[in-house]
């Protein structure tokens, strides 16, 4: 597995656990029990998850004497989102040209 930030954000996101994870973290700090809750596998499981999440750099974990809260970062999903704006911006861009070029085909068969 590549070790660049852009690839492992998309890695970590790729698992609808850890979407739903990240979505739960959205709401605020989280013990891994409590991050464990909604899910029917074991706390190894979800420490799993965690360690890829870690592993992008999208949750931190804290400590707080026994309780160690995982928190959500935002930094990699910013930088995952702009690379995704750009490329939807140059196919936008494709879109809007084949729709003009479309147009274009069907106004001249009309008047055929």
């Amino acid at each position: 597995m590549p070790d660049d930030p852009l690839s492992l954000t998309f890695a970590a996101l790729a698992d609808p656990t850890r979407r739903a994870i990240l979505a739960r973290l959205a709401e605020g700090e989280a013990t891994v029990n409590q991050l464990a809750e909604p899910f029917e596998m074991s706390l190894q499981a979800v420490s799993k998850h965690l360690k890829v999440l870690e592993r992008a750099g999208l949750i931190s974990r804290g400590r707080d004497a026994q309780w160690r809260p995982c928190r959500l970062e935002t930094a990699p999903l910013e930088t995952a989102s702009e690379w995704i704006d750009r490329y939807r911006e140059h196919w936008s861009g494709r879109f809007d040209r084949l729709e003009r070029e479309i147009r274009r085909i069907r106004e001249g068969n009309q008047h055929d």
